[in-house]
């Protein structure tokens, strides 16, 4: 892409209507645009970093055996009364409209109930299961308090999928496949090293579940973690002393030892039992011939969630320092005096080499300074900077800055692929 065919500029100041450091950063960069308290647009560069994570999320689904979906966000309100979920005492974040019959629908905030009532009509032997169902579908939730930018929100992209299973043997191996599955999406994402399985209460979903806590100092939660044993147990859950801890070995540990931390909930796997298939008819013929109720699990990862997290754990004072893994582009080519024909010529050469190579770049063409163009090359963090200037040309060299790296080193013309490929090694 040419910068100067973007249609998003920088900004120098921060909003001050935003507390969490990844919303600025992410504003000042044009990743996003704010519609109103909870609610963002995702702009081009903000765009391609979602996509990313969407396709690292499928990659991982699909590898432990899921099936991609797309469902409704507009629900009929009899399912959801047929397990009580309807209600608002126990489901306080609903969004509800009347349709013009005067007909009550509900837009959705997870998808158990409906996914649950379609799956009834596929589901009839133990021949049919187990079945792994999986979506990415826009949610809407009435939070109370949407003050941390991106990372909770009224309207988001949801990853939810869902396990049905004959036993529980059956539903626990798969559940354990799947936080596996999780904690590689972590690490390709780049926070894995700060995310931890975290113990806690489930909510109108299940007396216990497994979060996935990555610490951060702008964080809603507070979990307390053991960082040497991968260790952690959400505060919440240690204060309305739920059987399970037994699980981690905190018994018998010395609780001391426990380090608490703030943390934002990037993921949770729940535990959903017989609760839903029971109540909405999901049933199969076991090989005797009795009928059982189908073994649930719900597992879920906001996108937007954690594309805040990645930029709340990723940056300087600068701007971001994105992973090579979801940044919009590998490299930031900046030309300098571009207006000298050499160097305009160059790096355009450059340009088209590295296309043709595979590597994505985000062209600074702009009749702007030096100044200027380092500074938003620092915002927007692509992870390796290149620059092309007659001072560097008259070495036939190009400057390679890595954005981590306190300094730069300089590269030969010739030998730009293999130096850059070099450099994300």
């Amino acid at each position: 892409m040419l910068q100067s065919q973007l249609f998003t500029k920088t900004r120098r100041e921060a909003p001050k209507d935003e507390f969490a450091e990844s919303a600025k950063l992410l504003i000042r960069g044009g990743f996003i645009h704010k519609e109103m308290a909870g609610v963002y647009d995702y702009l081009p560069l903000g765009l391609k970093v979602l996509k990313k994570i969407e396709d690292i999320v499928r990659e991982e689904m699909n590898a432990i055996g899921g099936q991609e979906i797309l469902m409704t966000t507009l629900q009929g309100a009899e399912i959801w009364k047929k397990t009580g979920r309807w209600d608002d005492k126990k489901v306080d974040n609903w969004f509800k409209t009347t349709l013009k019959s005067g007909n009550e629908i509900g837009i959705a905030n997870t998808h158990e109930e409906p996914i649950t009532a379609m799956l009834a009509q596929f589901v009839d032997s133990y021949r049919d299961l187990p079945l792994y169902v999986y979506q990415f579908q826009t949610k809407f939730r009435n939070e109370l308090r949407a003050k941390s930018g991106i990372m909770r929100t009224r309207e988001f992209i949801m990853k939810d999928l869902y396990s049905f299973s004959r036993s529980e043997q059956e539903f626990a191996k798969f559940y354990n496949k799947a936080a596996e599955a999780y904690e590689k999406i972590f690490n390709r994402v780049g926070i894995g090293h700060l995310t931890f399985r975290t113990l806690a209460t489930g909510g109108s979903f299940s007396a216990i579940s497994d979060e996935f806590q990555t610490i951060t100092e702008s964080g809603e939660d507070i979990i307390y973690v053991n960082r040497e044993k991968r260790i952690s147990v959400n505060k919440e859950f240690l204060e309305s002393k739920l059987p399970g801890l037994d699980r981690l070995g905190l018994d018998k540990m010395d609780r001391s030892k426990l380090e608490e931390v703030r943390s934002v909930e990037v993921g949770n796997i729940f535990p959903l039992g017989t609760e839903f298939s029971e109540k909405l008819g999901l049933t199969f013929t076991d090989p005797e011939g009795q009928k059982k109720p189908v073994i649930m699990g719900s597992y879920g990862i906001g996108l937007g969630r954690l594309l805040g997290a990645i930029a709340e754990v990723h940056h300087d004072e600068k701007g971001i320092i994105w992973p090579r893994s979801v940044a919009p582009f590998d490299v930031h080519l900046v030309a300098l005096d571009a207006n000298d024909t050499a160097v305009s010529k160059e790096a355009k050469n450059t340009y088209q080499a590295l296309q043709a190579a595979g590597i994505t770049v985000l062209f600074d063409d702009r009749d702007l300074s030096a100044g200027a163009k380092f500074a938003d090359g620092d915002l927007l963090g692509m992870p390796l900077r290149l620059v092309i200037s007659r001072r560097s040309l008259a070495r036939w060299q190009i400057e390679l800055k890595k954005r981590d790296a306190a300094t730069s080193e300089y590269i030969s013309t010739k030998a730009l692929i293999p130096e850059v490929l070099r450099a994300f090694a």
